[in-house]
């Protein structure tokens, strides 16, 4: 009879083939020459592709997805000009140290160096911002590509890999036989510290008069809450989250301190630094801002950030959730706990007490026009107690941070380490595509919304309910009242915008 025909397969279905036999559930980008098939073909593997109206906000859902997920989130975009709009998100991911992977379409193999469409030195911008870049150089190998630069993106210190995809290598046919299929990557292996290290650091906290634990976005990723909520129980010592761990543990929780966080900082003799690293958000761990001479006990999963900034009294290299539960392995069979009556408590009551008297007396005023304090206040009480928050902006934000309370881990976005504004549309989309049954609520600065309010036309289009609320002080820190009178935009301060904007009638233009 006749021989079996084979049946072949594009490049596009082996990238979709390939990202699905890896667990990937969601893609967010914009599609364009040579990428407009791959997005066409993702959704015949299951694989939900969420298609943005800039390149930016995509690449920023990714990384935020990857870091509520603990799977790299995936980006796709086009040659050239896309993945210079990329670079953002790359960028975010890598400073934050959030697993994500981007795929930039890239010219034909066949026309390198010839000017070609949008041909560009594309690996070679990547690689400040990645930990891997590649591009794969035949379809067949495809599955490895990917299986390793997920895996890459997940394992060490977290962070964002890169692939470029050939419009050729995309295009182009084989037998479905000459695929080089690969295994399903393992889990991260988990990262112990020394025990020896561990008991260390537990003698040197029982001498410490004022100790403190201070938690970082590394442990909320971690997934380290049970871990540490019974670490804290045990202890009794007193906490303070950096932004976005809010809510590993409630921010209501007696044992947190962030209302008195000045002091806490200044006065602590020991610090026990948990997946938080000693950048600007913690003032580098130097004076004034902390005591000269605190110890600090530090757990993070890169050796190379081990005395950064502050030599480390004790480092302990291991993931944040096992090696806290080493430390509670300890406590179990040695229990100890830090008085509440200590002086050290006694002093950050009293601080945690005036300075609540303070806000109180913010959120009290009325006057128009609102203070942040104030406005903010309607905001906490009318978003439920699982709510994802998305902060962004400078008052906005940073003021959002005392007022706008967390109570679960992975429930707040903001800036993060690098600063970055843009991210709010983005990472509520992300947040709403890994949550779909929660409410999700960007609160915004003015500024901040401008960077990517078209994506509300993005959440309208897939359904998503998500709320934006713009903290509209007109401009960038503050702004004018009003117009000059020749209304001219040049007479106004740099960091003005345009005042009293309606920016509610763009989400009625998307139907919202």
């Amino acid at each position: 009879g006749e021989p079996c025909q084979q049946s072949k397969m594009d490049g596009n279905t082996v990238v979709a083939r390939a990202l699905k036999q890896q667990g990937i559930e969601n893609v967010f980008g914009v599609v364009g020459i040579p990428v407009i098939d791959l997005g066409n073909t993702l959704g015949s593997e299951n694989i939900k592709y969420y298609g943005f109206r800039n390149e930016q906000a995509a690449s920023y859902a990714a990384g935020a997805a990857g870091y509520m997920t603990g799977m790299p989130g995936v980006c796709l975009c086009v040659t050239g000009p896309g993945l210079v709009h990329c670079l953002a998100g790359l960028a975010n991911a890598w400073s934050n140290a959030w697993p994500m992977v981007l795929l930039a379409g890239g010219n034909d193999l066949a026309q390198d160096a010839t000017g070609a469409f949008q041909e560009c030195a594309q690996l070679d911008m990547v690689r400040p911002f990645v930990k891997w870049a590649a591009r794969p150089e035949s379809i067949a190998r495809i599955p490895f590509y990917i299986e390793k630069a997920l895996r890459t993106a997940v394992n060490g210190r977290p962070g964002a890999v890169y692939l470029e995809l050939p419009g050729d290598v995309l295009a182009g046919r084989v037998e479905e036989s000459a695929v080089h299929w690969v295994h399903k990557s393992h889990p991260v292996p988990r990262c112990l510290a020394d025990p020896r290290a561990v008991t260390s650091a537990l003698e040197l906290l029982k001498t410490a008069k004022n100790p403190l634990v201070i938690l970082g976005k590394g442990a909320a990723y971690d997934r380290a809450e049970e871990a540490v909520h019974q670490f804290l129980e045990t202890t009794k010592l007193p906490f303070l989250p950096t932004p976005m761990a809010k809510g590993l543990v409630s921010d209501e929780h007696p044992l947190c301190v962030s209302a008195a966080r000045s002091l806490a900082l200044q006065s602590a003799d020991v610090i026990l630094l948990v997946g938080a690293r000693l950048n600007w958000i913690l003032h580098f761990g130097k004076a004034p801002r902390f005591n000269p001479d605190v110890k600090i006990i530090q757990i993070d999963i890169s050796a190379e950030e081990m005395g950064n900034n502050v030599q480390a009294t004790v480092p302990l290299v291991g993931h944040c959730r096992d090696v806290i539960g080493q430390f509670n392995q300890l406590l179990g069979n040695n229990r100890w706990t830090f008085a509440p009556s200590a002086p050290w408590w006694m002093a950050l009551r009293k601080k945690l007490d005036a300075n609540k008297l303070a806000s109180d007396k913010l959120f009290a005023d009325s006057t128009i026009p609102l203070n942040y304090y104030r406005a903010l206040k309607e905001v906490q009480d009318n978003i439920p107690r699982d709510c994802i928050v998305i902060g962004e902006g400078a008052n906005t934000m940073d003021i959002g941070r005392t007022v706008l309370l967390n109570h679960l881990p992975r429930h707040r976005l903001d800036a993060g380490t690098f600063g970055t504004m843009g991210v709010g549309l983005g990472f509520a989309f992300a947040a709403q595509a890994v949550h779909p049954d929660k409410k999700v609520v960007a609160v915004v600065g003015d500024s901040a919304f401008g960077f990517s309010g078209m994506e509300l036309e993005t959440a309208a289009r897939f359904g998503f309910p998500l709320v934006v609320v713009i903290i509209n002080n007109n401009g960038i820190y503050s702004g004018v009242e009003e117009l000059p009178a020749d209304r001219s935009a040049l007479e106004m301060l740099p960091t003005a915008l345009t005042p009293e904007a309606h920016y509610e009638k763009i989400a009625e233009a998307f139907g919202g």
